[in-house]
């Protein structure tokens, strides 16, 4: 039994690293061009930016390893289906639950290791990262002005920059709410972020555009101002204080969940948010095993062996769980159903799906 278990499990090893590999290369690839961006065009040092790639790398992980513990049994056990393997060994008396047992118990495991991974490296990571970025801005104010985005750091100015290259920006349109009056839109064909790291300002040199203003007192008075060359100032104070950055709820661990969630009880508001946050963290740990428990009689039934339809599989069974459990997340905000029903249902409805289907596959 001992040479079957370590068989199995080396078929399953090998596509396990391979689909962790790839799927992982793939879901950064978005972070390693932001990060090739910030080096070269916006002067960030590399060592800062590797810091922040390598911070965000547990985000991806929390995805990349159910997804490839699926994709390894799927392709495993495809295998060994459609080789006669599987019904080989149990033409030799040997019970099915038996020689799954080995893999089950590992994706227990891998769950167990998946639970520190979401509840406390995740959590600690993407808050360092938080924090490093807005160190960053300080250093390096064009990395905080992100194109095609509307920013929202700055005190007083909401700012949107169609592309920018460089310090020089494209197509820029500054909005600035202001309390009881209308609010003040400049727009500028280009500009030029100037750094001021003595005053700890920046300054956005504005060309050719236009400052639009709706009287407060007559709104059908209406001001157009046009300028050749405009200058402003902002603050970086007002933008980033990096003693005052407070976490967010998927940046705590379940300890401190916990905290809060008996501090908001007692006070009397609402803590449905930390509660499918709590959870989350625990669902998609145990994701791990309720894959395994789907994905190999699965394999077993299809008698699939090309790694393609096996891979494709795996994303998609993934896709569903993700939208089950965004189902029951958002019934649950809504107050419909409590929160570890919306946030266990996947993984609940999965389960059952596995132990149906393995009862099947153990009649023939």
């Amino acid at each position: 039994m001992r040479i079957i278990t370590r068989y199995m499990l080396k078929e399953l090893g090998g596509p396990f690293l391979a689909s962790l590999f790839i799927l992982t290369v793939i879901l950064a690839a978005g972070n390693i061009v932001q990060t090739a961006d910030m080096v070269m065009n916006k002067g960030v040092e590399f060592i800062q930016v590797i810091k922040i790639f390598f911070l965000f790398l547990p985000y991806v992980l929390i995805f990349t390893i159910p997804i490839s513990v699926l994709s390894a049994v799927l392709l495993g056990f495809g295998r060994l289906s459609s080789d006669n393997e599987v019904t080989a060994l149990r033409t030799t008396g040997l019970n099915i639950y038996k020689l799954v047992l080995p893999v089950v118990i590992c994706g227990f495991i891998i769950s167990l290791m998946s639970v520190p991974l979401n509840d406390r490296v995740l959590p600690q990571s993407e808050f360092l990262a938080r924090k490093l970025l807005k160190t960053v801005g300080l250093k390096h104010p064009s990395a905080m002005l992100e194109p095609g985005v509307f920013v929202k750091g700055f005190k007083d100015y909401i700012i949107f920059i169609h592309d920018i290259n460089g310090n020089i920006m494209e197509d820029i349109r500054i909005y600035q709410p202001r309390e009881n009056q209308a609010t003040r839109t400049i727009v500028a064909q280009t500009g030029e972020i100037i750094p001021m790291p003595d005053r700890n300002s920046v300054k956005l040199k504005l060309n050719d555009g236009t400052a639009d203003e709706i009287s407060a007192e007559n709104p059908d008075e209406f001001f157009k101002l046009s300028f050749k060359d405009y200058h402003m100032i902002l603050n970086l104070d007002d933008a980033v204080d990096i003693s005052e950055i407070q976490k967010k709820p998927r940046e705590k661990s379940i300890k401190e969940l916990l905290t809060d969630i008996n501090g908001l009880n007692i006070s009397g508001k609402g803590v449905i948010p930390l509660r499918i946050e709590l959870h989350k963290k625990i669902a998609l740990a145990f994701s791990n095993l309720v894959f395994v428990l789907v994905g190999i009689p699965l394999a077993i039934t299809t008698h699939r062996r090309e790694k393609f339809i096996g891979f494709g599989l795996a994303i998609g069974m993934f896709l569903i769980y993700c939208g089950i459990m965004l189902t029951g997340i958002a019934l649950a905000i809504r107050g419909l159903i409590p929160p570890w029903i919306g946030v266990w249902t996947a993984n609940i409805l999965l389960f059952c799906t596995g132990i149906f289907l393995f009862r099947r596959v153990a009649k023939f």
